[in-house]
């Protein structure tokens, strides 16, 4: 059964991202700041993630720590996702290829920002990532979602992406999955 909830593009993007998160490396950034502070307040309160778990939240002094301590947790056997702004997203292209290489399951969350047409975006292309890209809160929420469930399916790594002053700030409602659907979506094996 699914519950309906007002919430905006950050928020429903890190819902999403929680459940599927052993691992969280922070730099919290404009636009995409509550991401980061949203699983870190979660993760403090011992909010249990799909897999009984509370997330373990590593806040670093920079974007490239944070993809760095992101990709330390991949290599590791984690599942880890990493925040950001497209100005921090060009921070990470360096451990971007590193992860492709290495065919880890990580998400990279980004409330893009650009001036025209994503082009910090589209300048990850040549990492080696998955692209999604979201168009409105809802979506935020549901591609999240997906795109975890396919880096986990594929050994990807995936960079999803949405709007970083529209949908990642707008108020819309999200219909929302139950956690137990979600979770028999996963292949453990």
């Amino acid at each position: 059964m699914k519950k309906n909830y007002i919430i905006d593009g950050n928020e429903a993007c890190a819902m999403g991202s929680y459940l599927f998160s052993e691992v969280c490396g922070i730099y919290p950034i404009t636009p995409a700041s509550p991401m980061a502070s949203l699983t870190d307040k979660w993760s403090s309160a011992d909010k249990k993630n799909l897999f009984d778990d509370s997330v373990k939240v590593i806040e670093m002094q920079s974007e490239a720590g944070a993809i760095a301590v992101t990709h330390g947790a991949l290599q590791a056997g984690s599942l880890a996702t990493t925040f950001t702004a497209s100005q921090g997203l060009l921070l990470m292209i360096p451990s971007m290829y590193k992860i492709a290489g290495e065919m880890l399951p990580c998400v990279i969350h980004v409330a893009a920002r650009s001036l025209a047409t994503h082009q910090d975006i589209y300048a990850t292309r040549q990492t080696g990532f998955c692209m999604l890209s979201s168009s409105s809160v809802e979506d935020a929420y549901y591609m999240s979602i997906i795109s975890h469930l396919s880096a986990i399916d594929g050994s990807l790594p995936f960079l999803h992406f949405f709007d970083g002053f529209r949908t990642s700030h707008e108020l819309n409602k999200v219909s929302l999955v139950n956690e137990e659907e979600i979770r028999n979506l996963i292949d453990y094996n």
